[in-house]
């Protein structure tokens, strides 16, 4: 995966070429980011080396929270005064505002045999041919188990095909056995409610093609939210601290010991390591009771709404 994010990332070199003005006019395009782990600075060597050998060009990355991206960025836009580029998550939500780089592109044919699996994800509906942006990585969603914790409580960790309901039981009881707050978290995003719910087997699309959202697998993952709330597995502490779609992750939770059970995206992995050390032994396990795990997805975008200059040439090469 750690080489696929790396070339995928080069291209955006691609990208920012295929944005140029004509050679007499500078032009000044900002780019926000945010990282999971070390992203942005790659990012910033890259840009460098592309500004060395296109004077003309400057791009300004501004890197910010994942908050930022995920609250602040959709007003931006929606007002006209969004940054010029943007690695984004919600694809389909901001699709209206991208521009479609086709035109300016010298051979769109290599975006398409590239990247065309997920252009799709990322055009506005109908939109067959655009070409807004470029992925830069997906991200699986599974359990962090603190296995430190189970060791401490005496308590056998379930196997791999254990249920929802057997690892909710499981944890709800080493939490209870060294007093720790939260048996199990799930980051209040989408991408992590509908792991649970894949799980139970949603298929977000009925027999006719068309969406279906609430299916009988999605009310049995949303029971099973309600029941564990219901119940104290989960906290109120953490999805009732924020409202709407505000994203809430229990990151600090989980590194500091107070969670027995997070289910999060991989992209965590690395910070953990990092962040956790030798604190406590750490276990990945599969989604419980499984059929398929949601997968959160990060791209480049372009947009239309731009306060660079409009004339503009194409590639380089």
């Amino acid at each position: 995966m750690r080489a696929a994010k790396s070339i995928i990332t080069i291209a955006a070199l691609v990208l920012l070429a295929s944005l140029g003005t004509s050679i007499a006019e500078a032009t000044t395009l900002r780019m926000t980011w945010y990282s999971d782990g070390n992203e942005g600075e790659v990012m910033a060597d890259l840009l460098k080396r592309f500004q060395e050998q296109n004077k003309d060009i400057e791009v300004v990355l501004d890197q910010v929270p994942f908050k930022a991206i995920n609250e602040t960025l959709p007003v931006q836009l929606a007002s006209g005064q969004g940054p010029d580029l943007a690695r984004i998550t919600d694809m389909g939500g901001l699709s209206r505002y991208a521009l479609d780089l086709r035109p300016y592109l010298k051979d769109p044919a290599y975006w398409e045999a590239n990247f065309g699996p997920f252009l799709a994800w990322m055009r506005p509906a109908g939109d067959t041919t655009a070409i807004p942006g470029l992925m830069t990585q997906l991200t699986v969603t599974g359990p962090f188990v603190n296995k430190t914790l189970f060791e401490q409580a005496g308590i056998a960790m379930p196997g791999d095909k254990a249920t929802w309901e057997e690892w909710a039981k499981a944890v709800k009881e080493v939490a209870a056995k060294v007093q720790a707050p939260f048996p199990l978290a799930l980051d209040r995003s989408g991408h992590r409610f509908y792991a649970v719910a894949m799980s139970q087997g949603t298929k977000v699309f009925g027999a006719n093609g068309e969406p279906e959202v609430v299916d009988d697998g999605f009310k049995r993952a949303a029971q099973l939210v309600y029941d564990w709330h219901k119940s104290g597995v989960m906290s109120k502490e953490m999805w009732g601290s924020v409202a709407g779609t505000a994203y809430r992750g229990a990151n600090d939770e989980f590194k500091n010991a107070q969670v027995v059970m997070y289910l999060s995206g991989s992209w965590q992995t690395a910070q953990f390591a990092k962040t956790i050390g030798n604190d406590f032994t750490g276990s990945r396990c599969p989604i419980p009771a499984a059929r398929a795990a949601a997968r959160a997805c990060r791209a480049v975008r372009r947009w239309s709404r731009s306060r660079a200059p409009s004339t503009r040439r194409r590639s380089r090469g």
